[in-house]
């Protein structure tokens, strides 16, 4: 054969491979086809790709708090896949696990499906499916008359998750109920968001201002990145150490971030504030603050140094445990890398009772560190701009949902319970979004004291899985003439309602417009992907019936939620379909750092500067100042009990998720291994939990290990449910919230401290 010479040119080689790439794209495509055509002859269905037109939609994930954007891919009337919405600026185009899991948890085959009556004695949980005409005409009926009788606040309303705005907000204040409270308040943010209005005059809100894109040094109290796996802060966590930022842990628990950390400190439980103010002497005492800040932008310093000159790390590491050099150099640390130096203010911070004036203390560093309002810091959250959908005035005041208001907008008052005198002589008169209410308005359900509550609405709440102490609640849902549940899933406190409503979940309904308090203020679109699974409904429907049918007409006259969304989007020149062409978002105008107010002070306080001493706190007869209160140790042979988060479960929602679930299925209860030893408990080995009162845990695996201190113990949080409608779920771990049998209040923001729980462990049988 002979030989055939080529010459190749630098441009016949491209024009060739440019060529040839055209033509192996075009012969893969219809390898692909022949592929997928072989593969049907032989009864493998299609991939769900193959199956027809794929159809993109916008919405905002609710499968924890965080609501980052989604686009949900389907094909007919199935949901594929959801991926993060790139334009969104919490998802930036990612999901965590949970977030991935939302397809499965629409499509968990243990669903509520209809709307169902009682048929048995409460707590029983045997009902019968009836239709909606029925439920809905039976409710309304048994509200009616309550408040007929009792008065429009003998009934309350507990909400969580994205539905839970149309019963515990607009609901609620048009039926001229007060008593309306929300779990995410008074048992998690409430000491946060009261601390920062007695300090800055404005609330924290649900995103957590760090402008992560300058941080040089986070500090993190208590705060799990990484477990409590927020999307968005994974990302800028990540990318902030990529950059060479310093981190300082302080957690009782090496958690995931703490092994990320380039100090932990191993706080003993309970001693933060005695940490915190030995960073205030160290920052006054070696003039390591920011004195041109202070002197500008707030008030109180005085008083302040004053106060910690006593607080040496000497005198703090003798209570919190920690080496005194440790606690000055971490100080050092982060005056070295201010104003770009931050303590985050993490979100659950009820622990001990004495919260907010703990969170005082982190938002005071933060002050001295001049932080706020500095890039690299903390950026000033500005909430979007839209109206209102136009209603009358409600019968109670509250927020429903439409112009948030910015920093310098809000006035700090401290909370009024039902006991308190504003409540009793006006029953009406106040809104409670939270702070006291989720904990206090049990006790009128049980005792009838200062008023009656006779009634209850329980949206998207798992009371006997969140809520503390869970006899109480038990004995307030015995007491009460009505209870209404509206639920996705059969959860524990489903057993007990009267009337049952199945919502739909969020890939399935329209909601209203998620508007967000951002660094860059942002609206987001919810838009239905498919219809609703079985004769499930949306909660804006549930509502807007039960309204209808109460003599609530007037607040209730849009005919679809689309109309009511378009009505707001017309305020700010936009529509349903605008939207979805700018991919589901629409971005406003920053309004993030001091030169964006110009002569105004964004600091809403009294005097329009930082109160480092708080006169306000003063007259109520509080410390104007933190100081450090000490808490009740743990009884011989007990560990203070410790709870958080899985990163791939949310609360008690997602334990029976068929995907989250395979990812992890029971919690386990860590122990020091030096602990174990002791009492001859192995890595694995089945235990069972006693609190303080007798109360005893299902079997829980143990989890041995030198990441724990040995006077705490440590349990994710949000399993053990006890409900036999949840296939995965039920009897799988042990629920932390079984084991607090008590809480103490905050008596400043009526948060629930429930770290103040004590376990001893015992070998327990197998399951």
């Amino acid at each position: 054969m002979g030989k055939v010479a080529l010459q190749i040119t630098r441009r016949s080689f491209l024009k060739t491979a440019v060529a040839g790439s055209g033509g192996l794209a075009l012969a893969a495509r219809h390898v692909r086809r022949v592929a997928a055509s072989a593969l049907h002859e032989a009864g493998v269905p299609d991939a769900w790709f193959y199956r027809g037109e794929i159809k993109s939609t916008y919405s905002v994930c609710d499968m924890c708090p965080w609501r980052c954007g989604v686009i949900a891919q389907s094909v007919g009337d199935t949901v594929f896949k959801i991926d993060g919405n790139p334009a969104d600026p919490k998802s930036r185009g990612k999901l965590c696990a949970r977030g991935q899991g939302g397809v499965s948890f629409m499509y968990d085959p243990d669903r509520l499906r209809a709307p169902m009556l009682r048929t048995g004695e409460r707590g029983e949980g045997k009902f019968k499916e009836v239709t909606w005409t029925e439920a809905l005409d039976a409710a309304a009926e048994k509200l009616n008359a309550i408040a007929a009788e009792y008065g429009p606040e003998s009934v309350a309303v507990f909400g969580h998750t994205a539905g839970d705005f149309w019963f515990a907000d607009y609901w609620a204040q048009a039926f001229g109920t007060p008593n309306a409270a929300k779990p995410s308040s008074s048992l998690c943010t409430s000491p946060r968001e009261e601390a920062a209005k007695f300090t800055y005059g404005f609330p924290i809100g649900g995103h957590e201002p760090v402008d992560w894109d300058g941080v040089k040094c986070l500090t993190l109290i208590g705060s799990h990145i990484g477990e409590d796996a927020r999307n968005t802060v994974m990302q800028d966590f990540s990318n902030m150490a990529a950059r060479g930022g310093k981190v300082i842990v302080v957690d009782p628990r090496f958690s995931t971030v703490a092994a990320k950390a380039d100090y932990w400190l191993p706080i003993k439980p309970g001693t933060d504030t005695a940490l915190m103010l030995a960073w205030m002497h160290v920052l006054i005492n070696e003039n390591l603050y920011d004195a041109g800040y202070i002197a500008e932008w707030a008030e109180g310093f005085d008083e302040l140094k004053a106060h910690v000159a006593e607080y040496t790390p000497e005198w703090a590491a003798e209570i919190t445990d920690l080496p005194a050099e440790l606690i000055a150099t971490t100080a050092r640390v982060m005056a070295e890398n201010a104003p770009q130096s931050v303590i985050m203010p993490g979100r659950h911070v009820t622990w001990y009772g004495n919260d907010t004036q703990r969170m005082r203390a982190e938002y005071i560093i933060n002050a001295l560190l001049g932080a706020v309002g500095r890039e690299g810091g903390f950026y000033f959250a500005k909430s979007p701009y839209i109206e209102e959908y136009p209603h009358p005035p409600f019968a109670v005041a509250g927020s429903s949902g439409g112009c948030s208001a910015e920093p310098g907008q809000e006035s700090a008052e401290l909370p009024t319970g039902p006991s308190g005198k504003a409540r009793a002589d006006g029953a009406r008169t106040t809104f409670l979004r939270g702070s006291t209410a989720m904990q206090e308005l049990i006790e009128p359900m049980i005792s009838g004291e200062p008023y009656p509550i006779k009634a209850l609405i329980v949206s998207g709440v798992n009371l006997l899985q969140s809520v503390p102490m869970v006899e109480r609640t038990l004995e307030a849902l015995k007491q009460l003439e009505f209870v209404l549940v509206i639920d996705v899933l059969p959860m524990e406190h489903v057993a007990w309602a009267d009337i049952v409503m199945p919502e739909s979940t969020i890939l399935e309904r329209y909601e209203d417009l998620s508007t967000v308090a951002h660094k860059t203020p942002y609206i987001s679109l919810r838009e239905p992907a498919v219809a609703p699974y079985y004769d499930t409904r949306p909660a804006w429907w549930m509502a807007r019936e039960l309204g209808l049918r109460m003599g609530l007409e007037k607040f209730f006259k849009w005919e679809t939620v689309e109309e009511y969304v378009d009505t707001r989007l017309a305020t700010i020149g936009s529509s349903i379909e605008k939207m979805r062409a700018s991919d589901g978002i629409i971005i406003q105008k920053p309004k993030a750092y001091f030169a964006d107010f110009g002569a105004t002070s964004p600091f809403h306080t009294p005097t329009g500067k930082i109160q480092l001493y708080s006169h306000e706190l003063e007259l109520a007869g509080f410390d104007p100042i933190p100081t450090y209160e000490p808490v009740e140790e743990p009884p011989e042979g007990f560990f203070r009990l410790l709870y958080g988060r899985h990163p791939v479960h949310t609360f008690a929602k997602t334990q029976n998720t068929p995907l989250l679930s395979e990812l992890f299925a029971e919690n386990e209860v860590w122990l020091n291994a030096d602990v174990a030893k002791t009492l001859k408990i192995k890595d694995g080995a089945t235990v069972i939990l006693e609190n303080q009162d007798g109360v005893m845990s299902t079997p829980v695996k143990a989890r041995v290990t030198q990441r724990m201190r040995p006077d705490a113990v440590y349990m994710a949080h949000g399993f053990g449910h006890n409900a036999p409608g949840l296939s995965r779920a039920h009897a799988s771990g042990a629920s932390d919230t079984q084991l607090m049998s008590r809480y103490v209040l905050d008596p400043i923001s009526g948060g629930a401290g429930m770290r103040v729980n004590f376990v001893r462990l015992t070998k327990g049988s197998a399951k």
